[in-house]
């Protein structure tokens, strides 16, 4: 069964009930401050289409932050909703809780469109996928629609069991329509050569995305801290570079695999003998056993680059090393670029790290698919779907 999307829905003088990803970090000195907005800028597209389709009421979603169950003010979402009407251009009513009394009369009212509930994780119920909770929430809606990507990989009550009560009524946004058309792109049939990048610091977060990518790819190029056991498991010195045991143990299983040739491992190395400190070039593999790794040397991002040059299908998940410091960013930033100047290739950055990286390079927009959606990117590669995205195709 193919997913549903609201462009097939009848939104005319209906009530619709639509989960986001609103999760935008606030200003530490001010809670009131949204520092990125992006995640509230990309649900516009859906929120303004159900608005100008009619809809009579849209009830908007979402979480913020790790409240675990309680109401606490600095993880309100006011400050959504606050910029929300800024942007629509009409007022946004916060409700004080997902489960107010005041929720029913506002529906009932004429004026007032966009209710926004306050934040669903201030109940543990939502956590907990709880059938009661996600039946209350449903009760305010005609129609259910799901545009949080970034959640879905959750068992939620606002992301799964509220499915349970919009059978053949429940819808994808087109945020969550754009991540599957371009994700399937890299797990269906991808256009070769296929080269997959893996980065970040650590083998065990990895382990099934590079077992999943061994499969397809012809190429899997690895960087960042997780080169460190992948090398020591070839018997290379790494010095004081991170290479936790159980990374170490799980480096010499991928190793051993069938398809571990397409393993390419960095050839040099920026190091430093404190983390952050000054660096210096290693012109080989071996690193010196009072140094610890940082960032790829000048020919292993050589090397990568001419891998990525053939490419067709390119994903990229995790920075090649501590590029938030301006002297180990090169290895990370060279692989943005080298994606850039790709016009024929699909590229798919995804994964909090990398994502960041290339908005700091500024090349997001040469960028086929930069991804939103994080754990939930990652976990759509490795099983071809999620539990969200499962719910809303076939109802539970």
């Amino acid at each position: 069964m193919a997913l549903k999307y609201i462009n097939e829905a009848q939104l005319e003088d209906k009530k619709v009930i639509a989960r986001f990803d609103f999760n935008v970090p606030l200003s530490k000195e001010d809670k009131t401050q949204i520092t990125d907005t992006t995640r509230v800028d990309l649900a516009l597209e859906t929120i303004k289409y159900i608005l100008d389709q009619g809809a009579s009421k849209l009830i908007l979603m979402s979480h913020l932050g790790r409240p675990k169950g309680e109401a606490k003010p600095e993880f309100s979402l006011e400050p959504v909703a606050a910029y929300l009407s800024e942007k629509l251009g009409q007022d946004v009513v916060l409700t004080e809780s997902c489960t107010d009394a005041g929720i029913k009369s506002y529906l009932g009212f004429n004026e007032g469109k966009v209710i926004l509930l306050q934040n669903l994780r201030f109940h543990p119920e939502e956590t907990a996928n709880d059938h009661e909770f996600a039946k209350k929430l449903a009760s305010y809606a005609d129609i259910y629609v799901n545009d949080a990507f970034g959640t879905a990989h959750r068992k939620h009550a606002s992301t799964y069991e509220i499915n349970a009560f919009f059978k053949n009524k429940a819808y994808g946004g087109f945020l969550i329509q754009k991540e599957i058309e371009a994700l399937n792109k890299v797990v269906e049939k991808p256009a070769t050569p296929f080269v997959g990048i893996v980065g970040g610091a650590k083998v065990s977060d990895k382990i099934k995305i590079i077992e999943r990518l061994l499969v397809s790819v012809d190429k899997l190029l690895i960087g960042g801290a997780m080169a460190y056991p992948f090398l020591k498991s070839q018997g290379v010195e790494v010095g004081t570079s991170l290479c936790a045991d159980e990374d170490l143990k799980l480096a010499k299983q991928i190793m051993n695999l069938p398809n571990s040739s397409k393993i390419v491992l960095p050839v040099d190395h920026l190091a430093s003998e404190e983390f952050g400190g000054k660096p210096t070039t290693i012109t080989e593999k071996n690193i010196p056993e009072n140094m610890m790794g940082l960032d790829i040397g000048p020919e292993t991002l050589s090397l990568y680059k001419s891998h990525l040059a053939t490419a067709k299908t390119v994903l990229w998940n995790g920075p090649m090393g501590l590029f938030e410091n301006d002297d180990y960013n090169k290895g990370t930033f060279g692989v943005a670029e080298s994606l850039a100047t790709l016009t024929d290739a699909f590229t798919l950055v995804g994964g909090g790290d990398s994502v960041a990286a290339v908005k700091k390079a500024n090349l997001g927009d040469k960028i086929s698919h930069v991804s939103t959606g994080g754990g939930a990117s990652l976990e759509y590669i490795e099983n071809g779907t999620l539990p969200g995205i499962q719910a809303l195709k076939f109802g539970i």
